[in-house]
């Protein structure tokens, strides 16, 4: 990930634990990570936390109007 200054990842409901990690462990200063499930989330936001990461905000995305989904947007910055 050398030479990029943010990163933007959207993964599938599993989530993204490895993907996380990668970017914990690079020189990236911003990442925004999207999600359509909040325990996957927060499971992955504590790995970029943890890694000195902050989280910035999040923005709850109401995408699907008639289900009881909600989509996530995270910024994280170090």
């Amino acid at each position: 990930m050398k030479g990029f200054d943010a990163i933007v990842f959207d993964p599938p409901r599993a989530g993204a634990e490895a993907q996380a990690a990668e970017i914990a462990r690079s020189g990236v200063a911003r990442a925004v990570a999207v999600s359509c499930n909040p325990q996957t989330f927060v499971r992955d936001a504590k790995i970029l936390v943890n890694a000195g990461f902050s989280l910035d905000r999040v923005t709850p995305i109401d995408q699907f109007l008639w289900s009881a989904h909600v989509e996530l947007v995270g910024v994280f910055s170090r």
